[in-house]
């Protein structure tokens, strides 16, 4: 099943939304959020999905046209946003902008940081920026929602907990990174609030395309129009939904509606390379940050400039039929107090 938070107070108002995204029911009734739907899951999921049968057999009372621009995040704020670095590749990549080694521990030990959660974007809402010299760069991404996670969770039990799918645009700024991380307490001024796809979605509406670890489809992301990545979440995906979960569960449980993000999602080439950029016949990047690496390897300098205001992006996964599983991340990005 299909499920969206319409705009409406801080935590929205819950509906089931119809697997062609053409329509959606309310589903207060059965629980007001999406949280309170989480929090009481082994109740609230059989009524969901009974809804989502009735809205797909045409019987549901009260369904309307579903328009992504009323959605807040799914989740509009949570308890928890822990996003990973799972993909090494760009972990990789970003390090080499700043000058910084990889560390070997790299690739046995997920990376993780704590990021706001007391308000997202929805998919649709404008992305502010007060300043373009701070590097205002789009993260295409996969999340999880999780019910509860107990403390010291095991691979098997972190897959479990497993209940909902979305995507996420993770922003960073990313000349203010260097700084912060200097300072050797993370992430905080450089990571605004992230943005979420219209809906998420149940592990069994991706089909074959999930394995109950990861996602196994293009991720395609859009850069004012442009194609400007389209890498495999399946592939190079170094830790797997449940490994981060489980990593995060080490020394505390996770609450039910906790948010596990992937990272950006990236791809070597074939011959064991980073990657090459779309234009060059590759499979591009979920960020601009990797093709300044790109650029800055091959011609001396970065030559593609990071967001701006005017500029758009969008981010969605498509399945085996060509139809939207999510909803579009289509967000401008605007300055801010305009």
């Amino acid at each position: 099943m299909k499920l969206a938070s319409l705009k409406q107070g801080r935590d929205g108002r819950l509906v089931v939304v119809s697997r062609d995204l053409a329509r959606a029911v309310p589903a207060t009734g059965i629980a007001p959020t999406l949280q309170a739907a989480l929090d009481d899951w082994d109740d609230t999921a059989p009524r969901l999905e009974q809804l989502a049968a009735d809205l797909e057999a045409g019987t549901a009372d009260g369904s309307f046209a579903f328009d992504a621009t009323r959605c807040a995040a799914p989740l509009p704020r949570a308890y928890q946003w822990a996003d990973g670095s799972a993909y090494v590749n760009h972990v990789a990549l970003v390090r080499k902008a700043r000058g910084a080694e990889l560390p070997d521990s790299f690739w046995r030990d997920p990376l993780i940081y704590q990021g706001g959660s007391d308000g997202f974007l929805g998919a649709c809402d404008p992305i502010p920026l007060a300043d373009e010299t701070w590097g205002l760069d789009f993260e295409a991404e996969i999340a999880v929602v999780t019910g509860d996670v107990p403390q010291g969770a095991n691979d098997t039990e972190a897959a479990a907990a497993i209940r909902l799918i979305m995507l996420a645009n993770d922003l960073s700024l990313r000349n203010l990174i260097p700084d912060e991380l200097a300072k050797g307490f993370g992430f905080f001024q450089s990571k605004p609030a992230s943005a979420f796809s219209p809906v998420a979605v149940t592990p069994d509406e991706l089909g074959a395309a999930w394995d109950g670890r990861k996602a196994s489809l293009p991720l395609l992301s859009q850069l004012n129009g442009a194609l400007f990545g389209r890498p495999e979440a399946g592939e190079d995906m170094t830790f797997d939904f449940p490994q981060l979960i489980a990593h995060a569960a080490k020394t505390r449980a996770l609450a039910a509606g906790s948010i596990v993000g992937s990272g950006t999602v990236s791809n070597r080439d074939p011959e064991g390379g980073p990657g090459r950029s779309v234009a060059d016949g590759g499979l591009g990047y979920s960020c601009i940050a990797e093709q300044r690496v790109i650029e800055a390897l091959t011609h001396g300098e970065a030559r593609t400039p990071f967001l701006k205001a005017g500029d758009r992006v969008t981010i969605e996964m498509l399945d085996g039929a060509g139809q939207s599983i999510f909803g579009a991340i289509n967000q401008g990005v605007v300055a801010f107090g305009a």
